[in-house]
């Protein structure tokens, strides 16, 4: 007699009908149609007055209704959503913990958007640095289309994207510099030379081609040395999270309270000043360990710069951010790196 088959019952929640497929060992496939749940999204779109009640209701306290409603008409709802997330005790319900005022998110908000430009100001310079570096070692050592020689790099394939990024943003360019060289070698079927074409270059750009760099190329650990990196091994991931901050900046991306993507390799021993107190790996995800090499690297370009100054400034001048939710450590202002 043949075995039963057991049929289990299970829910799904997908956007179509499902056919599976089941069958007795050794027989013919026999089709059961089932009809799974459709979960859509069914929210409608409510006023800035309904919103302010809203959230009223959920226990946000308000100091002025008439400041929150001229917020909430430049700022989106779900925008400043990520700036009141930590204030609720009840994450499903979305309800407030005691005390939370509307006014602290705006405080948090204003925070974030002068963090921000504050980064943009410290990694146009690491940017700036690197692209110099990049232009003058590779074009000395080889020739000034170095970023065309597939010999160079590890990875072709993407070293073609970024040949193809550059093709696009050299095609697009408006700049006086190119509009000339286009015009003076029509018949140069080769890119501009690297020290028009890089420039063009985005942050994210000019780590990919450095990161891509095969590992004996001597300018690679050259440039790193310069930066205080000591050879190849670490900067591609440092300049790889900049870029990834530096794209959130540019894009008005919150940064407060914010799980960063991707991770970094840290010297066991930096040769230049450092922190001590090192974040766990766990921690990297937070802003901190991404600001502490951003020093790192600021302080081997401009040995006598700001940054510190400048950021003591902005948390002393938002004296209730909880510098935590960004990673700080106590007393990081004593450490040799922020002094």
């Amino acid at each position: 007699m043949r075995s039963l088959v057991k049929y289990h019952t299970f829910a799904l929640t997908v956007l179509a009908t499902l056919s599976i497929r089941t069958a007795y060992q050794g027989e013919s496939f026999n089709f059961i149609q089932i009809n799974t749940e459709r979960v859509l999204y069914d929210k409608k779109p409510i006023s800035i007055t309904e919103q302010v009640d809203q959230l009223k209701k959920r226990g946000l306290i308000f100091e002025n209704e008439d400041f929150a409603s001229k917020c909430l008409s430049h700022i989106s709802y779900y925008r400043l959503a990520g700036y009141w997330w930590s204030m609720q005790e009840d994450k499903e319900k979305h309800y407030f913990k005691p005390n939370s005022t509307f006014e602290n998110v705006m405080n948090i908000y204003n925070f974030d958007a002068e963090l921000r430009l504050l980064l943009f100001d410290v990694i146009e310079k690491i940017e700036i640095s690197l692209r110099t570096k990049l232009i003058y070692h590779l074009s000395h050592d080889y020739d000034p289309w170095w970023f065309q020689n597939t010999e160079l790099f590890r990875n072709t394939p993407a070293l073609v994207n970024s040949l193809n990024k550059m093709r696009d943003e050299v095609d697009r360019s408006k700049d006086i510099f190119i509009k000339d060289h286009k015009k003076k070698y029509k018949n140069d079927l080769r890119f501009p030379p690297a020290w028009k074409t890089l420039e063009l270059s985005s942050l994210g750009g000019l780590s990919k081609l450095y990161g891509n760099l095969k590992n004996n190329i001597n300018a690679k650990d050259r440039i790193a040395k310069e930066f205080g990196a000591v050879n190849h091994t670490f900067l591609p991931s440092w300049l790889q999270s900049i870029a990834q901050i530096r794209n959130l900046c540019a894009h008005h991306s919150r940064l407060w309270n914010k799980n960063l993507p991707g991770t970094v390799k840290l010297l066991p021993k930096p040769p230049n000043k450092w922190i001590e107190n090192i974040p766990k790996p766990h921690e990297f995800q937070r802003l901190y360990i991404h600001l502490s090499i951003m020093r790192y690297l600021l302080n081997t370009i401009i040995p006598n710069n700001d940054f510190s100054n400048r950021l003591c400034q902005l948390l002393s001048k938002y004296n209730n951010i909880d510098s935590k939710a960004l990673g700080f450590k106590d007393n990081w202002m004593g450490e040799a790196l922020w002094r």
